[in-house]
Parts: C-alpha cells; sequence; structure tokens
C-alpha cells in the first residue's frame, strides 16, 4: 500500500469495524472478532518468533549495501564483494543472537 494508508490488515480491521458500528447485527459483529482475532495472533506470532527483529535486520543490511554503493558509484567488484560479505555476516550475527 502507498504511504500513510497503513497495512492491509489494519484496513481490513478498521473496514469491519465500520461495518459493525454501520449495521449493529450478529455477523457484522463475529466479523470484527475475527478479524481482531486474526490481528493478535499475527502480532503475538511475530513476537514470538522474533521475525519483527529479523525484517529490522533485513531492512539495515539492505540499506547499508545501498548506502555504500550510492557513496562508492565507482567501487570495484572486490570491494562491492567485500561490502556485501560485511553486511551479510553482520545481519547473519544478529539473527544468530535472537535464537
Amino acid at each position: 500500500m502507498s504511504a500513510g494508508c497503513g497495512s492491509l490488515p489494519e484496513l481490513v480491521q478498521q473496514m469491519a469495524l465500520w461495518n459493525w458500528l454501520n449495521r449493529d447485527d450478529e455477523g457484522s459483529k463475529q466479523l470484527l472478532k475475527a478479524v481482531t482475532g486474526a490481528r493478535v495472533a499475527h502480532s503475538l506470532l511475530q513476537c514470538l518468533t522474533g521475525q519483527d527483529q529479523i525484517d529490522l535486520y533485513k531492512r539495515q543490511c539492505i540499506l547499508g549495501i545501498a548506502e555504500f554503493v550510492k557513496k562508492n558509484p565507482r567501487a570495484s567488484q572486490s570491494e562491492l564483494n567485500n561490502e556485501l560479505k560485511k553486511h551479510v555476516l553482520l545481519f547473519a550475527a544478529r539473527v544468530h543472537t535472537l535464537g
């Protein structure tokens, strides 16, 4: 989704809430309960598995490599390989500490 729109699960939950507020029937209430329950379960799973932290480390790794390439447009293949290796090893070490 584009910036400022939030996430798809958040949008679905808001739509279910809006539907329940407008209709106030049992079906709408059950839909809202199901969507909210799924979001809570997903958040709990992310927390328990450390996936959010892994995703953060992955973004940091990619951004670090991109920053090097941006600052060093004439870097040799060897320099690029060394920088890539450095960031991937850092990513792997960080993920390893989670487990």
